[in-house]
């Protein structure tokens, strides 16, 4: 595996993106980057009326968080559901160089459950079988690293330090 210095936490609404990714660049001394901040008015509108998102609408949003990411200095730790292979693939070609995806897991009753309990989000419970259904797994060709969110954030976040161990270019 080629050591990064790039990782995207990545999975479905409301598995704890943002909340990961914020805690994992902070333990690896590195910078956070959410991709939510990064959809254009047009997306977030949609979205909040219900309305999952075409590939059209995702690709220019997906190649900016790539090359956000990939201009920041240091380690980067973005946020970013890149549910699909080809959303991988377009993230990665963005940054131009190598991503490692950390992908936080767990059944749908328990990202609901999560989901139901925020506030303030755009993102409404009802796309959540739609993020469901586009979720392609990761393919053992592509770095990765694969987290069950089922523990408090704390356990969480352990777990993907462990996992890491040896797999990051010194920053």
């Amino acid at each position: 595996m080629t050591a990064v210095r790039l990782l995207v936490v990545m999975g479905v609404a409301g598995c704890g993106k943002s909340t990961v990714a914020a805690a994992l660049a902070e333990a690896l001394g590195g910078s956070f980057v959410d991709g939510d901040a990064l959809h254009p008015p047009e997306n977030i509108a949609k979205m909040s009326r219900g309305e999952p998102l075409t590939d059209a609408d995702r690709w220019p949003w997906l190649e900016r968080f790539g090359a956000v990411i990939a201009a920041r200095g240091g380690r980067v730790v973005g946020a970013c559901s890149a549910l699909r292979r080809a959303y991988r693939d377009r993230i990665r070609a963005a940054a131009g160089e190598p991503v490692l995806f950390v992908h936080l897991d767990g059944n749908r009753e328990l990202i609901a459950g999560r989901m139901a309990a925020r506030r303030g989000h755009f993102m409404p419970t009802s796309l959540l079988d739609s993020q469901f259904a586009a979720l392609e797994r990761l393919g053992p060709d592509e770095a990765a690293v694969v987290a069950d969110i089922s523990g408090d954030p704390e356990a969480v976040l352990a777990g993907i330090l462990a996992s890491l161990e040896g797999r990051l270019a010194a920053s």
